[in-house]
């Protein structure tokens, strides 16, 4: 399996072109800069000189100059935008050559999800750094990489696994719209406690809503105060002027309580909302073929929900001038945050039940994206199929993480229930490598993706693995019970639920070596009469000869190491049989240990 020679090509070239696009837009910004000047001062003496024909003159031409001016400089800054927007794309192309190059730690690692409890995603290094989730994650949204973290924790049925198959194979054919994707939402902060606090906001009760009477009093309060502050200003007292304003401030502080939980719990979504509308709107710009998750998605997300979006960021952004140190004067005169407060409950009103709904797809695009641009890199890779044989074939199968130039592939063809397949070797012979390497893909097939093979049919499986166990200090736990505990939920897991299929690896390392080989027998057999399936990676050599003894229901499976020399020379591929090298008293010796056949001291 080797990556396309050209795609890497592809990347840089485009790079190259991002970078030129950048660059035009740059020097258009600086050359119109003057022009912008120019106007400016135009502007002013236009101004000027209409006053001086006549006061009405002046005031037309004034607010025509203003309209102008105000044009253009929209217009200049949209070259500041592109030359953002494509200087994004050059990074991301260059990111992506990167992955080629197996350099992916630009990424986010997905650590946060990590759930060192669950069935499989510590030992198949699902999320942390050079996990699978950096390497495949493209989500700029903490939505998307949530949802495309669930997608690997939580296995999906058959049904939707083919529909998001046809997603990403629709996707991955889309190169410069995913691409545009990414850049609208590179920079995105919506933090996942500030999601939670939009969230909350949605169902709390309406406060200003249900008052009839407080319309009214929005519009006819400020108008009064400012009318009444102007007339009387030449005339009163400054701190009797000051009185005028009671009214207002009394108001406000009936409802302070409220605008403060309002504003607590929508401020810090503003800025994610107003990129969340770039991206619902660059969903128009998508071709989702026959896609039906990608149809839904884009009838969904349609443009109304992209208004809906950017006015909820619009409303969000006008309370957050409470931040401003001017507030207290535009709440004095016109009762500001009451008026942004009503606004943003009749906008929830409207749109309290779908903004959930836009998240959701949101995320469902998200991670699409992230497993489509997978797909693209890796066009070896294949779509698995499912069967409801108790039957696993894999050919070809080698582990996604590994560099294209070290991948070894292995072939896997076994049943999935009441068999096991052991798989004895020396040290650093890739026993472990391969088992995470059947296991990550089995993870990949019912997470929708595309696998690392060249085939891959298989029953909806469920990983459970048991590999990498720790002391638990704060619980008062050894590695050994903490390796017991962990086998005693694969135990309950295989009695209980249907296709799972177990990946063990140096069972009962924490004893010694009767009790480990009479504890592994023990487990084994418990395991096949519960009609368990899966591979067993050991070193106990022993245990090989319970193939015999199972007729069939244990295959005997080895990686051997090759020593010329005093040097060691590993294929890592699968035979059949119990392995017959050792290569531990070597490396020790490789390590200055001195081995000799003495006792003495």
């Amino acid at each position: 399996m080797t990556t396309h020679p050209n795609l890497s090509q592809q990347y840089l070239d485009r790079h190259d072109t991002f970078i030129q696009n950048a660059s035009e837009a740059a020097r258009k910004y600086r050359q119109f800069s003057w022009v912008r000047l120019l106007l400016f001062l135009i502007s002013i003496g236009g101004t000027v000189l209409c006053f001086g024909f006549h006061w009405s003159l002046g005031m037309g031409g004034g607010l025509a100059f203003v309209i102008l001016f105000i044009r253009f400089v929209k217009w200049h800054q949209a070259f500041k935008k592109q030359e953002s927007h494509n200087l994004y794309l050059a990074q991301i192309n260059k990111q992506e050559n990167g992955v080629l190059q197996h350099s992916y730690s630009s990424f986010n690692d997905g650590q946060a999800f990590l759930d060192t409890n669950h069935p499989n995603a510590l030992d198949l290094d699902l999320f942390g750094p050079y996990s699978f989730f950096q390497f495949t994650n493209r989500a700029s949204t903490y939505l998307g990489q949530k949802r495309l973290a669930n997608w690997l924790l939580v296995p999906a049925d058959v049904s939707t696994i083919l529909l998001r198959q046809n997603a990403i194979a629709t996707l991955a054919t889309q190169l410069d719209w995913r691409q545009k994707w990414q850049a609208l939402g590179m920079g995105t902060e919506d933090k996942q406690e500030h999601l939670s606090l939009l969230q909350q906001w949605l169902q709390r009760p309406y406060y200003l809503l249900p008052l009839r009477w407080l319309p009214p009093a929005l519009l006819i309060l400020p108008l009064l105060t400012i009318a009444a502050v102007f007339y009387y200003f030449p005339i009163l007292p400054w701190y009797i002027i000051i009185l005028f304003l009671i009214p207002n401030a009394m108001l406000l502080r009936r409802f302070l309580d409220r605008i403060n939980q309002t504003h607590q719990k929508t401020s810090h979504a503003e800025a994610a909302l107003s990129r969340y509308a770039f991206l619902v709107s660059h969903l128009r710009n998508m071709h989702p073929k026959d896609a039906q998750i990608l149809i839904t998605a884009q009838q969904n997300l349609n443009q109304d929900a992209g208004k809906a979006i950017r006015r909820l960021s619009y409303l969000i952004s006008q309370l957050n001038v409470r931040y401003n140190a001017f507030a207290i004067i535009f709440n004095l005169f016109g009762l500001w945050d009451l008026h942004w407060v009503y606004r943003l409950e009749k906008w929830k009103k409207t749109n309290k039940e779908k903004l959930p709904v836009w998240f959701d797809q949101l995320a469902e695009i998200e991670a699409l994206i992230s497993l489509a641009t997978t797909a693209y890199n890796n066009p070896s890779w294949v779509f698995p199929t499912f069967h409801q044989e108790a039957h696993l074939h894999g050919k070809n199968i080698g582990h996604p993480l590994l560099a294209n130039d070290k991948r070894i592939t292995n072939d896997l063809n076994m049943p999935t229930t009441g068999h096991i397949k052991l798989i004895t070797g020396s040290n650093m012979a890739g026993k472990s490598t391969y088992l995470r390497t059947v296991g990550l893909n089995i993870v990949l097939a019912r997470s929708g993706s595309v696998v690392c093979a060249s085939a891959f049919r298989l029953p909806p499986l469920q990983v459970y693995t048991s590999m990498r166990t720790q002391d638990a200090l704060h619980e008062s736990t050894s590695s050994f019970y903490a390796e017991l505990k962990r086998l005693k939920f694969i135990i309950e897991a295989v009695e209980h639920q249907d296709h799972i299929f177990f990946l063990l690896d140096e069972i009962l390392k924490g004893t010694n070596s009767n009790d480990r080989h009479t504890g592994s027998k023990a487990l084994i057999r418990q395991l096949i009469k519960q009609g368990g399936g899966g591979l067993i990676a050991t070193h106990d050599l022993e245990l090989g000869s319970l193939e015999s003894q199972y007729n069939g229901a244990i295959e005997n499976l080895c990686m051997e190491v090759r020593i010329e020399n005093d040097q060691l020379f590993f294929d890592y591929k699968i035979h059949p049989g119990v392995s017959q090298s050792f290569n531990a008293t070597l490396l020790m010796k490789n390590m200055g240990i001195k081995i000799t056949d003495s006792d003495e001291v």
